[in-house]
């Protein structure tokens, strides 16, 4: 996969399997949701700023990534425009994905995983300028059942942020290895990993995998389940997979991962703008 400058994306292929390289514990996306979480305290000045408040300086990286400042989003609406841009659409994932209806989803809250490890929503704090998702799946058809997937775009106001965005979803890997996702859905045995620039994969500033199975009063199981989230700057974007009867394991990762290293090239490209 290649964004405007012609670099090939060949590092989002370590998503779905960077789950071998830590073996802990871990905490997953809900499949259909998002997941960013309100920024910490530390970035609590920050949160203060209003939608028009200029971006800070872009941090330093050793992958070969440079925003254009004029270009990064300083209003949510700005941000919803770039979310939507980037966001995967059916098409990402193979021949014969459909929208699923919603097909879209509320860019004004976010999924959040509670002390019960339990997912909820609740509104955006002031650190996130937007938070978007799209959901698609592939029918069931011809004995087997329907692959879900969800990808989402989350914009900060701050590349801080984003970074406590990744270092707090590892965190709740470790507290919350059974998820409950809704009523009828929930997860387990989930395990995760921190992928850093230069670890497994080479297409984004820092990576998170995880894998496990996932459990439905509709579709029965245990099902294979993935999601893996990275991050440019303030942009963070995640894709996730919940199989049913009928699929292989590498059947949904590779449909998860390539959408994901589309959604960074296009980041990317957005971005840095023309060369």
């Amino acid at each position: 996969m290649y964004g405007r400058s012609g670099r090939i994306r060949h590092g989002a292929a370590g998503l779905a399997v960077g789950v071998l390289l830590a073996g802990c514990s871990g905490g997953g996306d809900a499949p259909d949701t998002d997941r960013a979480k309100p920024a910490a305290t530390a970035s609590g000045a920050k949160e203060a700023k209003g939608d028009g408040a200029a971006p800070g300086p872009a941090a330093t990286t050793g992958l070969d990534f440079s925003p254009d400042e004029s270009r990064e989003p300083r209003t949510r609406a700005q941000a919803l425009r770039l979310a939507r841009a980037v966001a995967a659409e059916p098409r990402r994932y193979g021949a014969g994905y459909v929208e699923r209806n919603p097909y879209e989803s509320d860019p004004g809250s976010l999924a959040v995983l509670d002390e019960d490890c339990v997912w909820q929503r609740e509104p955006l704090p002031p650190s996130v300028l937007t938070s978007f998702t799209r959901y698609s799946e592939l029918p069931a058809k011809g004995g087997k059942g329907p692959i879900r997937i969800a990808a989402t775009v989350v914009v900060h106001r701050e590349v801080s942020d984003a970074e406590w965005e990744m270092a707090r979803t590892l965190e709740e890997a470790l507290r919350c290895p059974e998820q409950q996702l809704s009523q009828d859905e929930r997860l387990t045995g989930l395990l995760s990993a921190g992928l850093p620039f230069g670890v497994g994969q080479f297409s984004s500033e820092d990576s998170i995998s995880e894998s496990g199975e996932y459990h439905s009063d509709a579709l029965g199981g245990p099902h294979h389940y993935i999601w893996g989230q990275s991050r440019l700057g303030k942009v963070t974007v995640s894709a996730v997979g919940k199989g049913s009867e009928g699929h292989a394991p590498e059947e949904i990762d590779t449909a998860v991962t390539e959408a994901t290293g589309v959604m960074l090239a296009i980041t990317e490209d957005e971005l840095e703008g023309p060369r």
